[in-house]
Order: structure tokens, then C-alpha cells, then sequence
């Protein structure tokens, strides 16, 4: 079985999307009409912008979206999925890619999903960080054992590496305590704030009604959602779990293994250096195949 994952905010890297436009007509056309749907050319910054340019949340999430759908949909009768998956963001790009969505709708709901957060890391001072070299039950409990601030696990990117979201004090807080225990390193992320963590309550709260308001339709295969690493393909159950996913811990670890588990013999990673969620997979299951598109 082939599974395509699409990557989530950090892939993105200048210059990202040219080529495909100034190559391939349909990748042209899709560029052009995301330039109309969000009313300003993204393009422009995409193509020509810098590195710190490309970082502006308003501009990273509906960048990696559109790099990553434009080479699923220009692949043609070869883009055949079995199974989708998405990190993070890279999740409502699974979505558009099986047909959940419409490319529209998708890229509309993923630059309101990028405004929503940013306001939503103003309101608090908040930041993320990699945990490295320590097991997943014992990183959970330490956050646990922070009650006076928010300090929870939002990433489960691979084995032994576990990212954790809050305020900046509690990050301070739980850092030395996790070296204490065993943790090889404690990186603090260059992140707007805590994403995948309570913080983002008020961006969930702000983006559901636009979800809600927004058509599914069931996906040509089944996608493995964030919040709970399963195969979904009910309508309603996805875009449940789509407005969860802004809150709740990217479960990475977990889906892949569920994935592998199904019968996923083929990742192919969709959009950015495509090395970043194959890297991941690699360290998840040293049997998995995986290449870029």
C-alpha cells in the first residue's frame, strides 16, 4: 500500500514553488487562483521573498499548503493514494489532496487557520521545544508535575523525540528538571508560540465556526488524522477532529506505526525538501520505504 504525507510549517525555504510555476501550466493556474482567493500574491513573496519574509505565519502556512497541493495535483493520473496523512498543518493539505476538501476551501481555511493562531500567540508569551533522548511516558510526566503553568506534549515526532508546548515560564521552568532526568538536550524552538497546546484555545475557537461552515466530502482513501493516529474517512468524524487538532498533541509516532500496522509499505513525502517527514518516518520504522514526490 502507498501512502502520501504531506509536511507541515518549517518546510518552507526560498524560492519555494517557481519552478513548478514557471514549468508546468497547471501548476501556473493554481498559483494564480491562490493569488485571487486570498486577495493579495503570495506568490510574490514565495518566488522572490526572504527567508525571514517566508517565516510570517501569514505567509508559512498557506506557502507550504500551496507548494505541497500544486505537486499533488500536477502528478497527475500517478497520484494514486492508498492512504494520506498530514503533520500539523500539513494535515488540512492531506485533506485537499484526497478530495476532503476542495483546493478553495482548503487554502481558505488554512489562512484563516494562520491568522487565528497568530493572534492566538500574542494574547500569551509562549514558546515550544524539542526533547531529546528521553521516553515519551517519562516527558509526559514531568509536564504533569507543572501545575502553576502551561507545559504539555504537542509533537510526537519520532521515538525519543518529543516536542513540548507552553508559556515561556513553564518551558523555563520544565527544562531543567527534564535534564535532570535523563533528557540529552532541551532545544527551545524559534516558534511564534505554543502550538498544539491549551494556548491555542482561542484560535480553536475562532477557526471552528469556519470549519463548520466549510463542506467535506468523503476522501478517495482513508487519512490518518492528528488527534488520534486513525484511519478516517466519515465527513463529520474529520472535520470533528480537524477543529480538535489545534489544541491536542500531533500524535506522528503513533500514526505511522498505525499506518505501517494497516499495511503502508510506501511513504512518499509531497512538497518542501521532502526529507523532513521521511526522515521522521525512518526513525519511527527502519522497514519503511519512503521517497519525495
Amino acid at each position: 500500500m502507498k501512502a502520501y504525507v504531506f509536511p507541515g510549517q518549517g518546510s518552507q525555504f526560498e524560492g519555494m514553488g517557481k519552478e513548478l510555476y514557471d514549468s508546468n501550466p497547471v501548476a501556473k493556474e493554481l498559483f494564480e487562483r491562490a493569488n485571487e482567493v486570498l486577495s493579495w500574491r503570495i506568490t510574490e513573496v514565495m518566488f522572490h521573498g526572504t527567508k525571514e519574509e517566508l517565516t510570517q505565519t501569514k505567509v508559512t502556512q498557506p506557502a507550504v499548503f500551496l507548494e505541497s497541493i500544486v505537486r499533488a495535483k500536477i502528478a497527475g493520473p500517478s497520484f494514486q493514494p492508498e492512504a494520506v496523512a498530514g503533520h500539523s498543518l500539513g494535515e488540512l493539505t492531506a485533506l485537499a489532496a484526497a478530495g476532503a476538501l476542495q483546493f478553495e476551501d482548503a487554502l481558505v481555511l488554512v489562512s484563516k487557520r494562520a491568522f487565528a493562531m497568530q493572534k492566538a500567540c500574542e494574547l500569551v508569551d509562549s514558546t515550544m521545544a524539542a526533547v531529546l533522548g528521553m521516553e515519551d511516558a517519562l516527558v509526559e510526566e514531568i509536564c504533569r508535575s507543572i501545575t502553576d503553568e502551561v507545559v504539555v506534549p504537542a509533537n510526537y515526532n519520532t521515538p525519543g523525540q518529543l516536542v513540548i508546548s507552553g508559556t515561556r515560564k513553564g518551558i523555563e521552568q520544565v527544562t531543567p528538571i527534564l535534564q535532570e532526568k535523563g533528557a540529552k538536550r532541551v532545544v527551545l524552538l524559534a516558534v511564534g508560540g505554543a502550538f498544539h497546546s491549551p494556548l491555542m484555545q482561542p484560535a480553536q475557537d475562532e477557526l471552528a465556526e469556519a470549519i463548520r461552515n466549510t463542506p467535506f466530502q468523503a476522501p478517495v482513501c482513508p487519512i490518518y488524522q492528528n488527534v488520534n493516529a486513525q484511519a478516517v474517512t466519515d465527513p463529520e468524524a474529520i472535520r470533528n477532529n480537524l477543529i480538535a487538532q489545534l489544541t491536542a498533541p500531533v500524535k506522528w509516532t503513533q500514526t505511522i506505526e498505525q499506518m505501517v500496522q494497516d499495511g503502508v509499505q510506501l511513504f512518499v513525502e509531497v512538497g518542501g525538501s521532502g526529507a523532513v517527514l521521511r526522515g521522521m518516518i525512518r526513525k519511527i520504522n527502519k522497514e519503511a520505504a519512503t521517497e519525495a514526490l
